[in-house]
């Protein structure tokens, strides 16, 4: 069968508004956790625990990507928003860590059961720009995670935190009208059977030195990351700032994260993935430098164009290779994505607690100087990234 290299925009962009319907309920947390710390009189280690939580059933991604192969890929898809919206929109009723711990969890497999088959799906519509349909699919996540801390926020201040609940018909529509729209997507089943045939243990053994480079990319890149997605509130009101001030902040690095993540997929398709990454590692390394030493929200802007561009040159790197299970490949990098990120999320926790944000903040940034030479080397291991 000839391999579809038409750029279906309708498809992928329908598929973005997907990926923005779900993130904009896992992005509750963060704006929420100086609220929950307070609530619950939980330490840094603790919710780093509770990001860990989230991040568990990522481990059961290459096992979710071998079911998805056989099932309604796109049903995935459908259902998952409304389970992460019932599940985030609970977070504010929890009234001990343990209820806490049950509804994160729960968001987390819904989390990981979207994530997996969803930029299988963005490939093929797609066609030959899979880069830009890339960057299309990420900037939903990312525009998500904008909307999310304002939405819940505002939840809160009109409201309260434990009536953030009434945010949950938004989920449950969000999955109604991706029913609608998505139920005559043609997801190509017979090509897809046709595709994913494989031993997944001889493509483990051809690939493991793509994934070990792609592992150190990710956890150079992770403790900066998430030092500042999951704690920059807890920093921002720990320095007297208000709420609002840190949702706000938080959105504005989302928010260029948008910008960012939408121009690098398309760029990485002219001037290939290697040098995308380069320039977005050093920039990102550099901005969070500054910003650690001004305090200065626009560097926040800066920070975000850099630090989330490369998402989606990562996903288009994996979907380069020449496998013959893209499912399966995608799962393994989302595995390594989430897995290295939780461990990393737990170090920042203990560290935080130990020495303070802002000394956390500064080693973070130093340990991110290592996403350069990584971005150099894992085009070694992928032949098709190398011609570009």
């Amino acid at each position: 069968m000839k391999p579809n290299t038409e750029f279906k925009k309708p498809d992928v962009i329908v598929l973005s508004l997907a990926h923005l319907a779900h993130d904009t309920f896992s992005a509750f947390l963060a704006p929420l956790l100086p609220l929950l710390i307070d609530k619950l009189g939980m330490s840094l280690s603790m919710t780093a625990f509770l990001d860990i939580i989230r991040r568990i059933p990522a481990l059961f991604n290459p096992f979710l990507g071998i079911l998805a192969e056989k099932t309604g890929i796109k049903y995935f898809v459908i259902l998952t928003p409304a389970i992460t919206a019932i599940s985030m929109g609970l977070v504010g009723l929890a009234n001990s860590f343990a209820m806490l711990f049950i509804l994160l969890f729960v968001a987390g497999i819904s989390a990981a059961l979207f994530h997996v088959p969803s930029p299988v799906i963005v490939k093929e519509a797609s066609g030959n720009k899979v880069g830009t349909g890339m960057s299309f699919f990420m900037v939903g996540g990312e525009l998500a995670r904008t909307l999310g801390p304002l939405l819940v926020i505002s939840a809160v201040s009109l409201w309260s935190l434990e009536e953030i609940y009434r945010l949950i018909p938004l989920g449950l529509i969000a999955s109604l009208v991706l029913y609608i729209k998505l139920k005559n997507l043609d997801v190509d089943r017979q090509a897809q059977k046709t595709k994913e045939k494989g031993d997944t243990r001889k493509l483990l053994r051809r690939y493991w030195p793509f994934f070990s480079v792609i592992s150190g990319f990710l956890c150079f890149q992770a403790a900066m990351k998430s030092a500042l997605t999951l704690y920059l509130p807890v920093y921002l009101t720990g320095q007297g700032e208000s709420l609002w001030f840190a949702g706000i902040s938080l959105s504005v690095l989302q928010f260029f994260g948008v910008i960012g993540t939408f121009c690098a997929g398309n760029i990485s398709d002219k001037i290939g993935r290697r040098k995308t990454l380069v320039i977005s590692s050093i920039g990102s390394v550099g901005a969070m430098a500054l910003f650690i030493f001004t305090q200065n929200i626009i560097l926040l802007a800066i920070l975000g164009l850099f630090l989330f561009a490369s998402g989606p040159v990562l996903m288009a790197s994996i979907q380069d290779t020449d496998s013959n299970m893209p499912t399966f490949m995608n799962s393994m990098y989302m595995f390594i994505n989430f897995g290295v990120g939780a461990i990393l999320v737990f170090a920042l926790g203990f560290v935080g607690d130990s020495i303070g944000l802002e000394r956390t903040y500064q080693l973070c940034t130093l340990f991110a100087l290592g996403t350069i030479p990584m971005a150099f080397l894992l085009t070694r291991y992928n032949r098709s990234i190398e011609t570009k």
